[in-house]
């Protein structure tokens, strides 16, 4: 028997039908080993020597794996094609060889591109040795970010609450981010106007020219600034003769783009299917590990991470084949296409992105697949194919028109474009993600010497306009040009600035969250050498001749460590104020715009004499006033307004403070503020006099605009909690009211949460009743969603439903439950992932509903059950909170955020919230005892039958 390793099940299940009975295929489920989260576990002064630690479910992988071994003839590792494949692989091996089971078993290394029978057939029979130069390359971008991670992140927590992490390749992104927002605010549109000419053939035809010269001068876009210059050409113009000065037809041919690397699938599938780059991998997984067609499970794609644009000649050679048969010879070029990797540190070697078997169409497998997977593959088909086609055959016409009025001579110009031959552009165009005008239209037949006559003539007035901002796209195709990350990480890094709300998708677009440009601004002034673009790209070339065996690992890690560690040594003695004044001249345009009327954009609006300045709080930044305690104004970072246009208070009022009116009963105004925690309703003004009553309060209700606030809606929200039904037992009254985790009906101290669909201010007397009935009924729960159904279990054909929970969304299959993703869409959730996510949750160990049954143990029993639970989970928590510390997010490029948990041990154990950010504090970290009868945990809760 022969044992081979894989990844994925998914990926197992598909290889172990090729192999047959005489091979064992199984699954490690990604790295089984990982660093934990202390000091020394990559020592500098151990010349970097790292402490391995077998994850729990690493554990019980290594342990079946070295079951299986025993007794073997043979260890197959055959993990993905890459440096992380190839890291798998020697952490397996390391973990056997600790475990003394291989002894003379021979252990061979193996790779396959593409997940076919003939592949991995041929992969079988081509083994070799592991790569250490590929494993060396991981161990020196683990090291790397680990100790960017575990050094920088607390450095953060110290001098930024609220900031949550910093990454090696993550911050620079976030910072690519930021800097174009900054461009965005700081930019000064200029005035610029543009003259067209719509003339008439002698044969009648109409077209159009656009001014580029005028008195042997050459003019530009932006060279006619205002309006007098564009009226004097306009009235010139509109006197002068026209005549064709000369034709020229050039013949032209657009080429077709290479086959989709990483990257350019990533920016495609946003462009094209709407995809965020995490989707589209996920989905490419899928299609890559195997999908049933006709009773035969096979990978539809070759592997998606890769830089590489090349294609196996058998490849090439089935796409002419197809492009023939499908479209006919003319499309068919004389010689196969090659391409050549243009990107910046460019080092993968397998093939590009392409179907494994051509000749299977997207019309055909369309009905195995999910929308999609189907619509994923079938951009990936059409790109292979269309890189192999014919090129595009066009002509360029430009026609130079000499305007004559007087001693004066104007030149225009009239540019057009036609298509002789569509070849691959009858089947395929990029996308662009911010659209260039293009002169793509047909001019009429005309010659040198032609008169023309004018039909009028237009200037019109422009403004040029600010850079737009990333879209996830976009942003991709920004870091590979600069060399930043690898393919197999722009996905996660991504998804972390999401995660971390230091960016947020607004309108396809990637906007700085004032956290994510505080930790951008902090890292610019203290750090600014690794945030730089070339300062990263240029350890990413490092870590690439790590792989090629041209340097050492460890030697890159001296380097890098010598400068960096007394950087982190030069922050001890950093002042707060030091901090905050950095940042108020950094963030200047977005903290403190200019004012209209040109007075100091800092000056307090409350008290006039103080000096607005950033602050730093518990939960974060806000701006405040200098004058404090006296002066207590403050608002968020971002004084653009509440209504988002730029304009702040209306005038003569406070920046941060719209009034919508009066109120009829009380006569006092109702203002919506900017607040430190968000927008509010405020009824009345605050009163300086001690011990004065407070003026009432509401928060906004989560998913409602500022902007779509009136009056009529701030009295009702102002009026809360209002008075729903009365309880059919107690006739007590049920209310409504908003509270610090959103909308919830209240029957004395019964709450119930309002779902996302319940409006608080219109929410009837039959929907309150229910979910106070069924919160009292359930011991804690309100009404149940009955959840969307997705489908059913393929073995034992098992509702699988999507349903909304207390901590999220989750699926389950009626015995298991799995909660979703951050940030995943539970309206998205397709079957395969809902699959995937309950499997991974059963194997482990949890997730398991919990019996009716198990509510009704003895008070007694279930109160010491809990106590010696929170007990001994307090006593472990700083244990596990510092674990999870150096989890590496983002793959290779990944960072480093110890958990809140251990953030607030570390605070505890030295008494200070600037204190919370050494590896040995968390360790040194005491539990607190929970007070009697009070659970101080999850499991204590559930135990305790909450």
């Amino acid at each position: 028997m022969k044992v081979v390793v894989v990844e994925s099940p998914a990926k197992a299940k598909t290889i172990n039908k090729y192999l047959g009975s005489d091979y064992e295929v199984l699954a490690s489920f990604g790295h089984i080993r990982d660093l934990p989260a202390k000091d020394g576990s990559v020592d500098p002064e151990q010349d970097f020597h790292m402490l391995w630690e077998l994850e729990d479910r690493g554990a019980k992988r290594v342990a079946e794996i070295a079951k299986a071994v025993k007794g073997a003839d043979k260890l197959i590792l055959a993990t993905d094609p890459d440096r992380e494949g190839e890291a798998i692989s020697w952490h397996v091996l390391e973990a056997l060889h600790a475990k003394k089971v291989l002894k003379d078993v021979p252990v061979e290394r193996v790779t396959f591109n593409a997940i076919t029978k003939d592949a991995v057939a041929t992969a079988m029979a081509q083994p070799r040795a592991i790569d250490q130069a590929l494993v060396d390359a991981y161990l020196a971008r683990r090291a790397l970010d680990y100790l960017v991670g575990f050094n920088l992140s607390p450095v953060l927590w110290r001098k930024l609450p609220g900031a949550r992490s910093a990454g090696r390749v993550q911050s620079v992104a976030l910072r690519l981010v930021c800097d174009r927002e900054r461009e965005i605010e700081t930019f000064k549109p200029r005035e610029y106007w543009s003259i067209v000419a719509t003339l008439k053939t002698e044969s009648g035809a109409v077209f159009e020219a656009r001014l580029v010269g005028a008195d042997g001068k050459r003019i530009q876009r932006l060279d006619v600034g205002n309006a007098e210059e564009a009226e004097a050409f306009r009235r010139d113009l509109e006197l002068a003769t026209f005549t064709v000065a000369s034709v020229e037809a050039k013949p032209a041919k657009r080429h077709p783009q290479p086959p989709f690397t990483t990257s350019t699938l990533q920016q495609e599938a946003s462009r094209k299917l709407g995809l965020a780059p995490a989707q589209t991998m996920r989905v490419a997984q899928r299609l890559y590990e195997g999908i049933e067609i006709g009773g035969e499970t096979v990978g539809l794609i070759t592997y998606m991470r890769t830089d590489g644009v090349d294609m196996a000649p058998e490849a090439v050679a089935q796409a002419r084949q197809v492009i023939g048969a499908e479209y006919g010879d003319a499309y068919v070029p004389g010689a196969p296409r090659k391409y050549s990797v243009k990107a910046k540190n460019a080092q993968e070697a397998h093939e590009a992105v392409r179907p494994t078997d051509l000749a299977r169409l997207p019309k055909e497998v369309a009905r195995f697949l999910e929308p999609e997977q189907a619509k994923l593959y079938e951009l990936i088909w059409i790109r292979t194919v269309a890189s192999q086609m014919e090129s595009a055959e066009l002509e360029r016409t430009t026609v130079e028109i000499a305007a004559q009025v007087g001693p004066r001579r104007i030149e225009l110009r009239a540019t057009g474009q036609v298509v002789k031959f569509d070849g691959f552009l009858t089947l395929y165009q990029e996308g662009k993600d911010d659209e260039e005008d293009e002169e793509s239209c047909r001019l009429p037949p005309m010659k040198a010497g032609d008169n023309l006559a004018r039909e009028r003539i237009a200037a019109t007035q422009h403004f040029t306009e600010p850079p737009p901002r990333y879209s996830e796209a976009s942003l991709v195709k920004r870091m590979e040009e600069l060399g930043i990350g690898r393919p197999s990480t722009y996905a996660a890094v991504l998804q972390v600035l999401r995660d971390r709300e230091y960016v947020k998708i607004d309108k396809k677009r990637l906007v700085p969250e004032d956290k994510g440009r505080i930790v951008t601004g902090f890292l610019e002034s203290f750090f600014r050498r690794y945030v730089e673009y070339d300062f990263t790209a240029d350890l990413e070339s490092q870590l690439d001749r790590v792989s090629n065996a041209e340097i050492d690992w460890r030697a890159v890690l001296r380097d890098f460590w010598r400068d960096f560690s007394a950087a982190i040594a030069g922050t001890k003695e950093l002042r707060t104020t030091e901090v905050l004044e950095a940042l108020n001249g950094l963030l200047a345009e977005h903290i403190f715009p200019a004012k209209a009327d040109g007075g100091n954009p800092r000056a307090c609006p409350n008290c006039a004499s103080g000096q607005l300045s950033l602050k730093l709080g518990k939960f974060g930044a806000f701006v405040g006033c200098s004058n404090y305690p006296e002066c207590k104004y403050t608002r968020q970072l971002n004084a653009t307004g509440l209504d988002g246009d730029g304009e702040g208070a209306g005038e003569g009022g406070q920046p941060g403070v719209r009034v919508l009116g009066d109120d009829p009963e009380t006569g006092l105004p109702v203002t919506l503020r900017d607040g430190r925690f968000g927008p509010f309703l405020q009824l009345g003004e605050a009163s300086a006099e001690k011990g004065a009553e407070k003026p009432k309060r509401s928060s906004l209700p989560k998913g409602l605009a500022p902007s779509a606030v009136d009056l009529e809606k701030a009295l009702k929200l102002l009026s809360l909690p209002r008075e729903v039904a009365r309880h059919p037992e107690t006739g007590e009254p049920i209310l409504a009211n908003i509270g610090r985790y959103g909308p919830y009906v209240q029957h004395g101290k019964t709450y119930a949460n309002l779902g996302k669909d319940d409006d608080v201010l219109e929410v009837g007397a039959n929907r309150a009743i229910d979910l106070i009935v069924q919160k009292e009924q359930g011991g804690g729960r309100p009404a149940q969603d009955p959840g969307r159904l997705i489908g059913t279990t393929p073995d034992t054909g098992k509702p699988v439903t999507v349903k909304a929970g207390r901590y999220g969304a989750y699926v389950t299959d009626g015995e298991i439950n799995a909660t979703l993703p951050k940030g995943a869409d539970a309206e998205a959730v397709t079957l395969d992932e809902a699959l995937r996510l309950i499997a991974a949750r059963r194997e482990a160990g949890g997730g398991t509903k919990k019996k009716a049954g198990a509510r009704k143990a003895p008070a007694k029993s279930t109160a010491k059950t809990a106590t010696k639970t929170a007990t001994k989970t307090a006593g472990k928590a700083t244990a596990k909170s510092a674990k999870a510390a150096a989890k590496d997010t983002a793959a290779e490029d990944g960072e480093v955020e110890p958990k809140p948990a251990a953030r607030k041990a570390a605070a505890k154990a030295t008494g200070t919230e600037d204190a919370g950010d050494t590896a040995k504090a968390v360790k040194k970290a005491p539990a607190k005892k929970p007070a009697t009868g009070k659970p101080a945990t999850k499991a204590a809760k559930s135990a305790a039958g909450e």
